[in-house]
C-alpha cells in the first residue's frame, strides 16, 4: 500500500488525516492519500505568501527563474514512466497514453522556461516634457491552481509553468480523486532546487481545503479547470479576497462532418475525440453533427471502428480503452442514457455494462436525430457517449453546433476550404479543429466561451494573466513644482 505526503514550505507531511484512493480498474483501494484541513492551507498560502516577498525567490532574476524552470522541465521527462504509472493506478486512464502526455509535458516548462526574462515593461510617451513614464510588469502574487484528476500534469503545467515564469508563487491542488501524480511531481520541485514555500501542493476536499483555499485573503489569482458548478462556488469565493479568477471549463463539443469530407478519416478522429481517455475530456467531441446524406454510411464505419477498439487494463501498453475513474461518473452516466433512451434517443452501440471488475462502461453510441433535446445532447457526461445528430446545410449545421451553453472546442471536417474558413468564423467556441481533433501544443492558447469558463491558457499571453503592471513617473525638471493644487 503506497503512502503520499503533502508538500508544504520545502517540507513533506502526511496531513491532518488520510484517505483511500480506489484503483479504478480494480475498484480495490491501492494508496493512502494525505488530507489536508483549513490549518494545512493556510500554512500552504502563508509559505506561499513568505516566498513571493521574502525569500531567495523574490530576488532571483527572471533568467535563474527560467534556469530553475528548465531543470524542473528536465525532471519531469526522466520520471515520466513513474508519473505515467502513478496515474494510471490512480485514474485509470491507459499507460499509452499518460507516458505520452506527461513526456510531452515537459515541453510546457521549457516553453515557459524560455519566456521568463522575455516579459518586457514599456517606456511610454509621455505628453508631459519634464517627466519620464514606465510600465513595469510584477507578479500578480499568490496563485492557487486548482486541477481536475485528468490530465492533471498537462493542466498544472499551464498554470505553474507561466506563473512561476511572471515569478509568482502557488499552492497547487490536486483533485482528490487520484492526487498521486501531483504528489509525486512535488518530488521534483523539490529535486529542481525552488526555494521553500515558492511550490505547495495539497490535496483534499471541497469545504475544508478548496473552498478555503479559494477564499483566502492572501490568495491573489485563482486559476481552476473543472466543473462549471464547483467553478460558481470558486467565483463566490473570490467575493471574499477579490482574487483574480481564471476558468476553463466543461464542454458539449460539436463534431461536424460535411459530405465532402475524408470519411475514414473523420471516423478515426471521431474515436479520438470522444472515445480517447474513455471520454474523460473537457474537449470531447461528444455531438456528432453529420451531414444527412451520408449519416448511415459515416456510422456503419465508426461501428465497425468501435468494434475494433481493445478494452482492457490500464497497466496494458496494448491497451486502447480503460475504465472510468469513478464508480459515481458511471453511476451518472447510466443514468443520463436511460432517460435519453427513454426521451426518443436509440442506441446504435454499446450501453451495456461489461461484465469485469473495475469501472468500465462501453464505448457508446446514441441516434438522437428523432430526440435532439434528448438530456444526452444537452448534458456534459465527462464519458464515453456519443450523441448523434443530422444537418441539411452549412447554416443548419452551425444553428445546431451553436445551441449550447458552452464553447470550449469543436472539429470541423470539410475538404472545401472557403467552407472551412466561414464555419471557424462562425462556431462559438475557444478551439475549432479542421480535419483533426484533440491536437496540443505549448504554442497554442486554448480556453472557452460560455459555461466553459473565460481566460486562456498555454501560449505566450498566459504569463501575462500571471502578472499586474506599476506604472512608474519619474519628474526630470528641477523647478520647484507650479501649483501644488493642480492636478499635473
Amino acid at each position: 500500500m503506497q503512502q503520499f505526503q503533502l508538500y508544504i514550505n520545502g517540507k513533506f507531511e502526511a496531513g491532518a488525516a488520510q484517505f483511500e484512493s480506489i484503483n479504478p480498474a480494480t475498484g480495490k483501494t491501492w494508496a493512502i492519500m494525505p488530507e489536508a484541513k483549513t490549518d494545512e492551507v493556510n500554512r500552504a498560502v502563508c509559505a506561499a505568501k513568505n516566498a513571493l516577498y521574502q525569500s531567495e525567490w523574490a530576488g532571483l532574476t527572471a533568467t535563474q527563474r527560467g534556469k530553475l524552470l528548465f531543470k524542473l522541465a528536465d525532471l519531469v521527462e526522466q520520471a515520466a514512466p513513474r508519473l505515467a504509472e502513478l496515474e494510471t493506478n490512480d485514474t485509470g486512464k491507459i499507460i499509452r497514453e499518460t507516458s505520452s502526455q506527461i513526456s510531452y509535458v515537459a515541453e510546457y516548462y521549457r516553453y515557459y522556461a524560455g519566456i521568463a526574462d522575455k516579459l518586457e515593461g514599456s517606456y511610454l510617451p509621455i505628453d508631459k516634457s519634464d517627466m519620464q513614464t514606465w510600465l513595469i510588469r510584477e507578479p500578480v502574487g499568490v496563485v492557487a491552481a486548482i486541477v481536475p484528476w485528468n490530465s492533471q500534469l498537462f493542466l498544472s503545467a499551464v498554470k505553474v509553468g507561466p506563473a512561476l515564469a511572471a515569478g509568482c508563487s502557488i499552492v497547487l491542488k490536486a483533485s482528490e480523486e487520484g492526487p498521486a501524480p501531483l504528489l509525486e511531481f512535488a518530488k521534483l520541485v523539490d529535486q529542481a532546487g525552488f526555494p521553500a514555500g515558492v511550490v505547495n501542493v495539497i490535496t483534499g476536499f471541497g469545504p475544508e481545503c478548496g473552498a478555503v483555499l479559494s477564499s483566502h485573503p492572501d490568495v491573489a489569482h485563482v486559476a481552476f479547470t473543472g466543473g462549471p458548478e464547483t467553478a460558481k462556488n470558486i467565483v463566490k469565493n473570490t467575493a471574499e479576497n477579490l482574487a483574480k479568477v481564471s476558468l476553463e471549463l466543461g464542454g458539449k463539443s460539436p463534431f461536424i462532418v460535411f459530405a465532402d469530407a475524408d470519411i475514414q478519416s473523420a471516423v478515426n478522429a471521431q474515436i479520438a475525440a470522444i472515445f480517447a481517455a474513455t471520454g474523460q475530456s473537457c474537449v470531447a467531441g461528444s455531438r456528432l453533427l453529420v451531414e444527412a446524406s451520408i449519416k448511415d454510411e459515416f456510422i456503419r464505419q465508426l461501428v465497425k471502428r468501435i468494434d475494433s477498439i481493445r478494452m482492457g487494463l490500464p497497466n496494458d501498453m496494448k491497451t486502447e480503452y480503460g475504465p472510468l475513474c469513478t464508480l459515481r461518473q458511471r453511476q451518472k452516466i447510466e443514468d443520463v442514457v436511460a432517460v435519453s433512451v427513454q426521451q426518443g434517443a436509440k442506441i446504435l452501440a454499446g450501453g451495456i455494462i461489461p461484465v469485469r471488475e473495475g469501472y468500465y462502461y462501453p464505448p457508446t453510441i446514441l441516434d438522437c436525430t428523432h430526440a435532439p433535446q434528448a438530456d444526452c445532447m444537452t448534458t456534459e457526461l465527462f464519458g464515453p457517449v456519443l450523441s448523434v445528430d443530422t444537418f441539411e446545410n452549412e447554416a443548419d449545421a452551425i444553428q445546431k453546433a451553436n445551441s449550447t451553453v458552452y464553447g470550449l472546442a469543436s472539429g470541423v471536417f470539410t475538404n472545401n476550404l472557403t467552407r472551412a474558413h466561414r464555419m471557424m468564423k462562425a462556431i462559438k467556441s475557444g478551439i475549432v479543429w479542421v480535419n483533426t481533433y484533440r491536437a496540443v501544443s505549448p504554442l497554442a492558447p486554448f480556453g472557452g466561451y460560455g459555461l466553459s469558463g473565460h481566460g486562456r491558457e498555454g501560449g505566450t499571453s498566459a504569463v501575462l494573466d500571471y502578472t499586474t503592471t506599476k506604472t512608474v513617473w519619474l519628474r526630470t525638471s528641477d523647478e520647484p513644482i507650479a501649483d501644488p493644487f493642480v492636478m499635473r
